[in-house]
């Protein structure tokens, strides 16, 4: 109990020292931090005042960010509605076009870290249906276009005349029960004259297969060193480039526990941005390659459904398709750092969405594939043929202008015109015009030759100055080149691919290892030694094809076995520094090391896609094993057949 004295002494202190009570009131607490914040330094206000100031700009950031999904989002069915998504049929009407499924459809988590090919149960494709009279309309429009096409029977371009009437048949389509001509004869293991060569690459296959197999099934990449995987997409991106592959070299049993993860496990509904061009060639080009080969209609199923989602890439003011799509969503998307997409990468997927249209009596995938073509037919910014690197999805203009290359964002654009070319049957002049254009601004602009050897070879341009920078990714050249006489163009092309091939084959051979670096330069100087000289950035080996298939259609078109020789040398080089002994090829670091090529750690899918594929028919005297008369390789090796309707 406190004592009246002490009481009245403590009453009296609050009166005369705050003059009133604290009552936690607004304006004392404004006292009470004013007087805080100016106890505190210039310094430390300065930084209070930034903070603040930082997060709201970045929450003004974020709800921008946002509100832009949101409007996407509800955005989604008027797209979904143009694009017409893929629709569940009945379950019964799945069934008749789906035989092969013994098991009712349950749908099954995969277990991603399972070793060797899953047993899961069956997953339904998903088909779109197709209404009678659209197709008949369809059916009769196509008609009338041939019918006005084969008036003209000659196409011609500055004096040069083309028939269209060389071309053979090509396969029936979807609707056809007969399977493919194809499918009777290229299976190696059925031929009887598979060679020591060809058996080499067969095993080297089934050494790549066999790492895959134990470290990466279902994922897309191997990596072959650390006995695990790299996921890209995570949609088996190996497995599928390599479906045609294995098919062609006889390995029926790997090929069917392949089919098997396609039918249970490929799932292409999930929320996964996938890039619209490596998608399109390699798992859309792989699909489509396959059933050309089998005629098994479930290939045709998964290829007609990521063909509907990969369609909103195409939902751009210009046509000009986004990069990179989210085929779950529905939703597409520029790279996160520009709008520009690469000029290759929207020129190389029509081969893919052209023959997807014909198999299915669907117009929508060439449609759109035709206008991005049309378009760049119309453009501005070329020089003599050649086009820029990038191209704006807002504007439809090219960007980035002055720099002409043959190498990385522009290569397949070149090669993708001669190939539209003759897959339609040799009928559509502006895609030949505008190769012949190029052809014409490469020999003019960007073609030279090295001392002291006289290597030709094909630079770059960058605003008028001459570089002699070459990627390895220019060697499709030579083959393109011999390609398009082998079809009726100018010998003149046969004498240049010649030179080219050459050229690409010294970038094997003058290396320690026999592997050629991504990039080289070469010597303009008559003074100095060396023809090509490597630094260091760019000494590494992916394990590309490009040679190989080269070399592929120069001994197919002139029988001169010093290509197979040149190719045998590349295969064993491969053998000796990228094998890896637990199963599987690793691509390198240094190829200028032959003690120490600094292994990489990863096998690209298009190893097993294109790589040993062109190696195999390299090697193959049997000239009508993929009859170049019959079918085109797109730009990762996947086979097409050459329309004659």
């Amino acid at each position: 109990m406190y004592s009246p004295q002490r009481r009245d002494f403590i009453s009296v202190t609050l009166g005369s020292q705050a003059g009133r009570n604290y009552d936690n009131s607004k304006t004392w607490r404004r006292q009470s931090f004013w007087r805080k914040w100016k106890q505190l330094s210039r310094l430390q206000r300065s930084l209070i005042a930034f903070m603040f100031i930082f997060m709201m700009f970045c929450g003004i950031a974020t709800y921008l960010n946002l509100s832009e999904h949101w409007q996407v989002v509800e955005g989604r069915d008027q797209e979904l509605k143009q694009v017409k998504p893929v629709v569940v049929p009945a379950l019964d009407v799945l069934l008749s076009k789906a035989t092969f499924i013994s098991q009712p459809p349950k749908f099954k988590r995969p277990n991603l870290n399972k070793r060797g090919p899953p047993f899961l149960q069956n997953r339904l494709s998903k088909n779109e249906k197709e209404e009678p009279k659209i197709r008949k309309e369809n059916e009769a429009e196509a008609n009338s276009d041939v019918k006005d096409k084969e008036k003209n029977n000659i196409v011609s371009w500055r004096g040069m005349e083309i028939a269209p009437e060389r071309v053979t048949a090509a396969p029936p389509d979807s609707k056809q029960e007969e399977k493919p001509v194809l499918h009777e004869k290229v299976n190696a293991k059925e031929t009887a004259t598979v060679n020591k060569q060809q058996m080499a690459v067969i095993e080297a296959f089934q050494h790549a297969w066999k790492g895959y197999k134990q470290y990466a099934w279902g994922h897309d990449e191997l990596k072959p060193i650390s006995k695990t995987y790299n996921e890209w997409f995570g949609l088996g991106l190996t497995l599928i480039d390599a479906l045609d592959t294995m098919w062609i070299l006889g390995q029926k049993q790997e090929f069917e526990e392949a089919k098997k993860w396609v039918v249970d496990e490929l799932n292409l509904s999930k929320s996964v941005d996938v890039n619209l061009f490596e998608t399109t060639i390699r798992i859309l080009g792989g699909l489509l390659s396959v059933y050309n080969l089998t005629g098994d209609q479930v290939f045709l199923d998964k290829a007609s459904e990521l063909g509907d989602r990969l369609l909103p890439a195409f939902n751009t003011p210009s046509k000009i398709p986004y990069s990179d799509v989210n085929i779950g969503l529905g939703t597409a998307h520029p790279p996160r750092w520009t709008s520009d997409s690469t000029v290759a990468e929207v020129t190389s997927i029509q081969l893919e969405f052209r023959e997807l249209s014909r198999l299915t009596k669907k117009d929508k995938y060439q449609a759109a594939v035709d206008d991005v073509m049309k378009h760049i037919h119309g453009l501005g910014g070329k020089k003599d043929g050649l086009v820029p690197m990038f191209i704006n999805t807002n504007s439809g203009q090219f960007s980035h202008l002055g720099v002409y290359t043959l190498g990385a964002r522009a290569d397949s654009y070149y090669e993708y015109l001669l190939k539209q070319w003759i897959q339609g049957g040799r009928k559509e002049a502006d895609l030949l015009e505008d190769y012949l254009q190029a052809i014409e601004g490469i020999t003019n602009n960007l073609i030279r030759k090295s001392e002291p050897n006289k290597l030709t070879f094909v630079g770059e341009l960058a605003h008028n100055q001459f570089s002699p920078k070459m990627d390895h990714l220019v060697c499709f050249l030579p083959g393109t080149l011999a390609l398009g006489v082998h079809h009726g163009l100018s010998a003149n092309h046969m004498k240049l691919a010649k030179e080219l091939i050459k050229t690409c084959y010294q970038m094997y051979a003058q290396i320690e290892t026999g592997l050629s670096p991504e990039i080289v330069y070469f010597n303009l100087n008559p003074h100095n030694a060396n023809d090509v000289e490597v630094k260091p950035a760019d000494r590494h080996n992916l394990l590309r094809p490009e040679t190989v298939e080269s070399l592929f259609y120069m001994y197919r078109f002139t029988k001169d076995k010093k290509y197979q020789e040149w190719g045998w040398k590349i295969f064993q080089s491969f053998n000796k520094y990228t094998r890896v002994d637990s199963g599987g090829y690793t691509s390198i670091n240094n190829v200028r090391s032959s003690e120490n090529p600094e292994p990489r750690d990863k096998m690209e899918s298009f190893f097993l896609g294109e790589t040993l594929k062109y190696f195999f028919l390299l090697f193959s005297d049997e000239f009508n094993l993929i009859s170049l008369d019959k079918y085109i390789f797109n730009t990762e090796a996947h086979i097409l057949p050459i329309w004659t309707t």
